[in-house]
């Protein structure tokens, strides 16, 4: 990918710089360096962010010196996959604190459960280190605001792992919408349908021998250790997750909100969420319908609408993909999905001849680590990861209430809903260390 002026590659990438301006200064950032050595640690070693760890110590330039968790026997895994891979074995650490006491170390990944990502995010960037954090960037949407503005104070570079911004045919399919394939594009809709597995009852217990559950909490409030909330089931508990539309919704979310071309956030969320399947634990909606409205500035053609739908206990999608997106415009429509299907149908619903030939696109986690050292844009910048992780919380929040909600875009809180406005931000334990100056 060649250097390119960042706010150029920000406009091509759907973000808009205007509404970015409105919202928060974009800073240009302060890069390592063409040729230097990264210097990495990956903080939260489990299934995702083992498969990040084991990306990046494969990286030509990089070194991952670092392994960070809260489970003795990941971290200890964890490191015999980086030293498998780079003959190197890194230092093993349950603290994160201990490696952003490290100058060496450039840049870290964030892979931890959602109600660590943007205080660890945070902190990192308040020691100068660039940050790869898994999706969503935030707990909820105050975090994300405080998570901008440490990048943006810091001059850090902070790439979102919504990896389908690097993926090659969906930034074609982008590209073809954006020259008007289907018309003007006024309403686009994503969709998650997947069976997921029912967490059970349980009731609190001791946790596990090897496992710190105090420094695993960290800045939420305190609940005694619960095995259903634990390694991955954390996410359908409010506490420390953010339900399916933000760990894999938010994917599909993301693309949404990129074809439509929206730059800013939604002024009104109606939503939908019930538990229709499972009878377990899980606190959040196992199905789940979302509309967000755009008013654009009026006029006809300007207005925008976006469409989430989930299902949890159902594999059938549209087309038969079960995660995609579909965008509808004044010419036709397009079908997209990450699993590599792109077809555009003209006003007739019948299929368009378009070129499938994608150009070729640098990898997520490449065009973080050439982001760093090579002064290169990147691809999902936290001031759009902040966008898209938004929705999900909104609907999310919607859901929670029950009522349809307006949205100040700007000040970022909940009109007229003193109930629905207190979820923009969360309860934290008090004095902890980990949480966010200004929440």
């Amino acid at each position: 990918m060649n250097t390119q002026d960042r706010r150029t590659v920000l406009k091509n990438a759907g973000s808009g710089i205007a509404a970015l301006t409105a919202l928060g200064a974009v800073a240009r950032p302060t890069v390592a360096g063409a040729g230097n050595r990264v210097i990495m640690a990956a903080i939260g070693c489990g299934g995702q962010g083992t498969n990040l760890l084991k990306t990046f110590a494969g990286l030509n330039g990089v070194e991952l010196a670092y392994v960070c968790d809260t489970d003795t026997q990941r971290a200890e895994n964890a490191a015999k996959e980086v030293e498998k891979i780079s003959g190197k074995a890194p230092k093993i650490v349950a603290d994160l604190r201990r490696v952003l006491d490290d100058k060496s170390v450039d840049a870290v990944t964030v892979a931890t459960p959602d109600h660590w990502h943007a205080p660890a995010a945070i902190l990192a960037c308040d020691a100068g280190k660039h940050v790869y954090v898994e999706k969503p960037c935030s707990h909820n949407i105050r975090e994300g605001r405080l998570l901008v503005e440490a990048a943006q104070r810091n001059r850090r570079i902070v790439q979102h792992g919504t990896q389908s911004r690097s993926d090659a045919l969906i930034s074609h399919g982008i590209s073809l919408l954006r020259s008007g394939v289907i018309g003007d594009v006024l309403m686009a809709k994503a969709w998650n349908v997947q069976k997921r597995a029912d967490i059970g009852h349980a009731t609190p217990s001791q946790p596990p021998s090897g496992f710190d559950y105090d420094m695993w909490l960290g800045p939420a409030r305190f609940v005694p250790f619960q095995a259903n909330r634990h390694h991955y089931s954390w996410h359908w508990w409010y506490d420390f997750g953010t339900g399916d539309a933000g760990n894999d919704g938010v994917h599909e979310i993301d693309i949404a909100r990129w074809g439509l071309g929206v730059q800013t956030h939604p002024s009104t969320v109606s939503a939908m969420g019930s538990k229709l399947f499972f009878n377990d634990d899980q606190q959040f909606p196992d199905t789940e319908y979302v509309l967000f409205d755009y008013p654009g500035d009026g006029t006809a053609l300007s207005r925008r609408q976006l469409f989430f739908e989930m299902r949890l206990w159902s594999r059938y999608g549209l087309e038969g993909v079960d995660n995609g997106n579909a965008f509808y415009g004044t010419k036709g429509w397009m079908l997209l999905s990450k699993r590599g299907v792109l077809k555009v149908f003209g006003t007739d619903n019948k299929p368009l001849n378009v070129d499938q030939n994608a150009p070729k696109t640098v990898g997520h986690r490449d065009n973080f680590v050439d982001a760093v050292r090579d002064d290169v844009a990147p691809n999902a910048p936290i001031e759009i990861g902040h966008l898209s992780s938004t929705l999900c919380h909104l609907g999310n929040i919607a859901s929670r209430v029950g009522r349809t909600l307006r949205f100040d875009p700007v000040k970022e809180q909940i009109i007229g809903d003193e109930e629905a406005n207190r979820l923009v931000s969360r309860t934290y334990r008090e004095d902890h260390w980990s949480v966010p100056k200004g929440v």
